[in-house]
């Protein structure tokens, strides 16, 4: 990377723990300044505003998530083992997760939804991307015989990802990881008695 590309990389990740803590508009210019230890001249030297910031952090936080899910699940060489790596994914990281202010593409999701049109579109594809990876997934183990033949891939991958993100939520309110693991838990019993053939 030359020299600008790793300032514009350091500012990212000194400011994606901030805008995912207090949100991205809550998060002031002097945030900003005082994470990364630069002038407001050399943040807007780097992005057109506060806006160009916001996108370039959901990207790479939206990314991060994205890569190391794909990483486990990757490894893995059936269709059932794959389905069951992501909710893992989710179990052995909820720690950090929760310390790094909550799922980023669901506190994304709810700032674009109310007051940040301009980031919509970058959410929106995000989830369609994880709605498709899951899709595939479970296609997959209909073609191999793995699962019911009968189940509908879409509708399985919608309601894992509302639960994922909903016993996330659950968690991080409560201060209980517990509550993340019990949806899990119940998410497996799922694959258990609906999915698998």
């Amino acid at each position: 990377m030359s020299k600008a590309e790793q300032t514009r990389q350091y500012i990212i990740e000194k400011t994606a723990p901030i805008f995912n803590k207090k949100g991205y508009f809550a998060t002031s210019l002097s945030d900003i300044t005082t994470a990364t230890g630069l002038t407001k001249g050399s943040i807007y030297g780097n992005f057109k505003d506060k806006d160009d910031l916001a996108t370039h952090v959901y990207t790479y936080q939206s990314r991060k998530i994205s890569e190391a899910v794909n990483q486990q699940i990757i490894q893995q060489k059936t269709s059932l083992k794959k389905l069951l790596s992501f909710l893992d994914f989710y179990k052995d990281n909820f720690k950090n997760i929760a310390a790094s202010g909550g799922c980023p593409m669901m506190n994304a999701a709810v700032e674009a939804d109310d007051s940040l049109s301009f980031l919509t579109p970058k959410v929106r594809r995000s989830f369609d991307l994880w709605r498709q990876r899951l899709i595939l997934i479970l296609e997959e183990g209909i073609a191999s015989g793995e699962f019911k033949q009968h189940i509908s891939a879409e509708n399985y991958a919608i309601t894992f990802m509302a639960m994922v993100e909903g016993g996330i939520l659950l968690s991080k309110i409560s201060g209980r990881g517990k509550d993340l693991a019990i949806v899990l838990d119940k998410m497996k019993e799922m694959v258990d008695r609906e999915i698998k053939a």
